[in-house]
């Protein structure tokens, strides 16, 4: 959850959000403010949004889309999918654009066959939108770039 702290003065600082590394997988707390000026990870000192889908199996994926203050929106996908590879660059030029007001990742099927099963994907390509660890959304289908942003958008507001 997004939290405010106040100074000696009692003044208001910025929210600040938990934001898990793609590298490294530490928390970081990030102010709002500051999302959109490429903040680093405090841990591997990478940065935080590189604008491609991070690839995420297990305990991995569980902890970016529990512990990330913004939505996540994952792709469940498999190597041997056409409409998976077909899609895949959409899905990339939509991270791009969606980073840092999402976390964008994927999750191979085939790796992750737990995965798979535990959120009952019964089709691939399917996109799923969490937040704070509860899944809010789900399409599949492949989508273009302008496809995926709507969805992500009108399913973020809800």
């Amino acid at each position: 959850m997004p939290t405010s702290t106040t100074n000696a003065a009692g003044a208001s600082q910025a929210d600040s959000l938990h934001i898990v590394c793609p590298h490294c997988d530490a928390v970081n707390r990030v102010p709002a403010a500051r999302l959109a000026q490429q903040p680093t990870c405090g841990k591997c000192q990478r940065a935080l949004f590189d604008g491609q889908p991070a690839e995420l199996s297990g305990a991995r994926f569980l902890k970016h889309i529990e512990r990330n203050d913004i939505p996540v929106l994952v792709d469940f996908w498999a190597p041997w999918c056409g409409p998976c590879r077909n899609m895949a660059p959409f899905y990339a030029r939509a991270a791009a654009q969606l980073e840092p007001q999402f976390r964008v990742v994927k999750v191979d099927t085939e790796a992750a066959q737990d995965l798979a099963a535990r959120y009952a994907i019964r089709s691939i390509p399917t996109l799923a939108l969490f937040r704070h660890g509860r899944e809010v959304a789900r399409q599949p289908g492949a989508m273009d770039t302008a496809g995926i942003l709507a969805w992500a958008r009108a399913n973020n507001r809800q």
